[in-house]
């Protein structure tokens, strides 16, 4: 398995998977801030040019909830989704991909300060994303219940970016709670530390 990432961005939730996977993988480093991303190579294996990217074998994919599904299908006895036939599948489905679909499109209203119909936006609209999160994610730990899963990385790592990073989501009590208990994971802690020494070694090589 190759991972095409680059510090300091989105790769940081597919770092996390593949180290809760517990799976051999390559890294290769995509120098964004000098075009890396518009090499021809990558082009074929991400057409957008963006980060993270991943080859497995003859099987290439972008999009960081398609790997991340992608790897909990490829490594079964990681349990990091729920076997077919179990109920709790579609729930995983639906929050796995309500991050992608729903918190960042919400992001970028916040951020552009953007204000559309709650008919016309797919994600209705920021509060609305986010008092949804936390209704999910109130029972506890994860936002499966007990299961731990790949869509708590998605979900992880888009609270981890919008309470603690980007400091746009209120830090409300169940928010900390969860991301208290994300930090706690060992994997999380190993992704990090590699995104840490990549953001190092960039800002070193400018």
């Amino acid at each position: 398995m190759k991972l095409y990432w680059a510090p300091g961005t989105r790769s940081l939730r597919t770092l996390w998977m593949l180290e809760e996977a517990g799976v051999a993988y390559e890294r290769v480093h995509v120098d964004i801030r000098n075009g890396g991303q518009n090499d021809p190579a990558f082009r074929k294996i991400n057409p957008m040019g963006k980060v993270p990217a991943f080859e497995d074998g003859a099987a290439q994919l972008a999009e960081s909830a398609a790997i991340c599904a992608y790897i909990a299908e490829r490594c079964p006895e990681a349990g990091l989704a729920p076997k077919i036939g179990d109920p709790l599948r579609g729930r995983y489905f639906h929050w796995l991909f309500f991050a992608p679909g729903c918190i960042e499109p919400a992001f970028t209203q916040k951020f552009t300060n953007i204000e559309l119909p709650t008919t016309a936006a797919g994600w209705g609209d920021f509060t609305r994303v986010f008092d949804a999160l936390e209704t999910a994610l109130k029972p506890g730990p994860w936002i499966l219940g007990e299961t731990f899963s790949a869509a708590d990385v998605m979900i992880g790592c888009d609270l981890l970016f919008g309470v603690e990073r980007f400091k746009i989501v209120e830090p409300r009590p169940v928010f900390a709670a969860y991301l208290e208990r994300c930090h706690a994971r060992p994997a999380l802690q190993r992704a990090l530390a590699i995104d840490a020494a990549g953001v190092s070694s960039a800002a070193a090589a400018s």
